[in-house]
């Protein structure tokens, strides 16, 4: 039996995620009351319907009945049965703007919070043992439906019965990826940007991959970061993590950090780990 528990905060993409859990065979239900959860997991163990694979959507939509998660956790351990935590995070001010858009009610606001920053703000507070918790960490905050469906199918498709290593491409000029577990700052290597027939191609042309994967300091970085992650990798899936995410930054996303992180995508992928490359910022200007 899988029992998935999606949380996070309010905007964040818990509805998409919900349909997209659907679409893989997953029976979900939405804004499950805490207290109900170990009930809930019973009936899934005992039912003749062949519920194998279930996720419940857990937030502070519950109220005050929120208090209540973790002691449901712990009996559904109790009764032998295991869960993983995926949460969905966001940045607060493209949370806002959200809402703005939608002009839908931040869940807070019924508590006194008019400020829907204010509320964002107190909703953080009060996931932040379940973030910290979490097995599966989602920011979708530069992310699009279709990307958020990928990441989930990448995860959850084939099961969890292996830890799942994705390599991020990421500019550092679009802001840090909060849900990295590893970060590699590669602004240090020649940039493909300044070079007028590379400008406008992306670290996924074989030109633009020539010119990064082609020089010294890049080839000796290579061999490095290979000996660390075929170090670490054992180490973190023996831990029982359920995702590791490697970021590779440089400035706009678009070049250098393409490039490294599709080749230590094959470099991890030869090594028989479940693996997927996901170019954050390589559409953007």
């Amino acid at each position: 039996m899988e029992f998935i528990i999606v949380t996070g905060l309010s905007g964040a993409g818990k509805s998409r995620v919900v349909t997209f859990l659907e679409d893989i065979g997953y029976y979900c239900v939405d804004n499950m009351p805490p207290k109900l959860l170990p009930k809930f997991a019973e009936l899934c163990i005992q039912s003749e319907e062949n519920l194998s694979r279930v996720a419940m959507v857990v937030d502070v939509r519950g109220g005050q009945m929120f208090g209540d998660l973790y002691d449901a956790l712990l009996s559904i351990r109790k009764m032998g049965s295991d869960y993983k935590i995926l949460f969905l995070d966001c940045d607060n001010q493209v949370l806002a703007r959200r809402y703005k858009e939608t002009r839908r009610q931040h869940p807070l606001v019924s508590a006194g919070y008019t400020n829907v920053l204010d509320a964002i703000a107190a909703e953080r507070e009060l996931l932040k043992t379940l973030f910290d918790r979490a097995d599966y960490l989602i920011d979708t905050t530069h992310m699009t439906p279709a990307q958020l469906k990928e990441r989930v199918n990448g995860l959850f498709f084939g099961g969890m019965q292996a830890m799942m290593v994705q390599c991020l491409s990421f500019g550092f000029k679009y802001g840090y990826p909060s849900e990295a577990d590893l970060v590699f700052d590669v602004r240090c290597f020649p940039n493909p940007f300044y070079e007028p027939e590379l400008k406008n191609k992306t670290g996924l042309d074989k030109d633009v991959r020539d010119f990064v994967m082609n020089n010294n300091e890049v080839a000796g970085f290579k061999e490095r970061l290979y000996q660390l992650i075929d170090y670490l990798l054992p180490l973190y899936q023996n831990e029982g993590k359920s995702q590791l995410i490697i970021s590779i930054g440089c400035t706009g996303g678009k070049h250098r950090s393409v490039a490294l992180a599709e080749a230590l995508c094959q470099h991890i992928a030869g090594q028989g780990y479940r693996v997927t490359a996901n170019h954050r910022d390589i559409g953007k200007l």
